[in-house]
């Protein structure tokens, strides 16, 4: 059942110009130390970063909840695999509040399955979230990409 969905859209000069001015206070508040070693090794931080804002600010959206109620931004998360894993597609992590809300929206016995794409085409990053709900144990294969508390 479909319990969710968010999209945003990013300026990324916007990203690049409160970089300029925050620094690493910015870039603390946003991202989850694995987050920013991906975004870092980008070739565009500030495009990697704008991603990941949008995806978190899309993951608020399909909570329902935006960043209130306990909802802070390092409670949404990308989750990479190492190299060779033999699922490749990064799973969306949620935490605090974000994963009490998640777990509010659920009935017992269901999990959640999130899916959920970024992209980028300069200026603007991009990023949508869907939510679903699931019997427990039910999502076999690739397409099962389960929110998984970090």
């Amino acid at each position: 059942m479909l319990i969710g969905v968010g999209n945003d859209i990013v300026d990324i000069d916007r990203i690049r110009a409160v970089l300029d001015r925050q620094g690493d206070r910015f870039i603390e508040r946003i991202l989850r130390p694995g987050e920013r070693a991906y975004c870092e090794r980008r070739h565009d931080f500030a495009a990697a970063l704008a991603r990941h804002y949008a995806l978190k600010e899309a993951a608020v959206k399909a909570l329902g909840t935006g960043f209130r109620y306990g909802v802070g931004w390092r409670d949404v998360g990308l989750e990479r695999l190492a190299p060779g894993a033999t699922r490749s597609k990064p799973r969306l992590t949620f935490e605090g509040g974000a994963l009490r809300r998640v777990n509010a929206m659920l009935r017992e016995g269901e999990a959640v399955v999130a899916d959920w794409s970024l992209s980028d085409e300069p200026p603007y990053a991009t990023a949508y979230v869907v939510l679903f709900a699931t019997d427990r144990g039910t999502e076999p294969g690739p397409r099962a990409h389960s929110v998984a508390p970090s």
